[in-house]
């Protein structure tokens, strides 16, 4: 009699030890599931972060844009400037060099954007904009700017401008380096102002594009003003007054029905 309760005894502490083990796996496998998605969901959060960041750093899809609710960046540069930086960006649509580092900061010039539809006379601003007059006229030296479309037309919600300076006729295209803004403090952006876009829509983002003003138009003081036309501004209202179609551009506006082709530039230095 004893022998056989021994025997039961030994077999339930046997069905009691199989029992803990197998709550054990259990418990296991559920901290080995949770640990997985938890691995997963932190995953997943570092994708769409870095997917964002991307996109926000990228600037490859959205073309340089101007927008009225843009924060401004006040230019910290004593103006005139008597040392430029260039940094170099991306891939340049059109091979170029560098812009010269010390800059000719007494030096007033005018330039001449000769198109397809007339002439748009500029004087530049040297003494306000050192730096991107620099730059400026060191890509129209080299012919960057030559048989080069303005891909964009803005012409509504207080925005009136035309925007060149890409030699892809993308909005995506630039010199291949960027350099900060200037001339910010107090910016405004009446008819006849030329001044930067930002090229990655990003502040300090200025490369080759820049956009005419041909109506005053409102806009926070982003943009680098560098320039003034002294003469054509009735071209571009002209170009304003026909409107845009196809392709639109997802920042506003479009292709300009009445296109708008840069044959050259021409710098005079007076």
């Amino acid at each position: 009699m004893a022998g056989k309760k021994e025997r039961q005894r030994k077999l339930a502490r046997q069905r009691y030890q199989r029992r803990l083990g197998r709550q054990a796996q259990r418990a296991r496998r559920t901290r080995q599931w949770t640990v997985a998605v938890t691995a997963l969901i932190v995953v997943a959060g570092l994708a769409v972060g870095g997917v964002l960041l991307a996109g926000r750093s990228s600037g490859t899809s959205a073309s340089p844009t101007p927008t009225p609710s843009a924060s401004a960046t006040p230019s910290t540069v004593a103006e005139p400037a008597t040392h430029c930086t260039y940094t170099p960006s991306g891939t340049a649509a059109r091979k170029v060099t560098l812009p010269p580092a010390t800059p000719d900061y007494k030096a007033a010039y005018q330039a001449t954007i000769n198109t397809n539809r007339g002439a748009i006379v500029i004087d530049l601003l040297n003494s306000k904009a050192t730096c991107t007059v620099n730059s400026f006229v060191h890509l129209a030296e080299q012919d960057f700017y030559n048989a080069t479309p303005c891909p964009r037309l803005v012409t509504s919600d207080g925005l009136y401008l035309l925007q060149c300076g890409d030699p892809t006729g993308t909005g995506s295209g630039g010199p291949g380096y960027e350099f900060a803004s200037e001339n910010l403090t107090g910016a405004t952006y009446p008819a006849g102002t030329v001044a930067m876009a930002n090229d990655s829509g990003e502040p300090d983002s200025n490369g080759s594009q820049f956009f005419l003003v041909y109506q005053n138009t409102t806009l926070a003081p982003s943009y680098t003003p560098f320039g003034k036309i002294v003469s054509g501004l009735n071209i571009l209202q002209t170009v304003g007054k026909a409107g845009y179609g196809a392709p639109l551009n997802p920042a506003g506006g479009g292709k300009p029905k009445e296109s708008v082709e840069i044959e050259s530039i021409a710098i005079k230095q007076t």
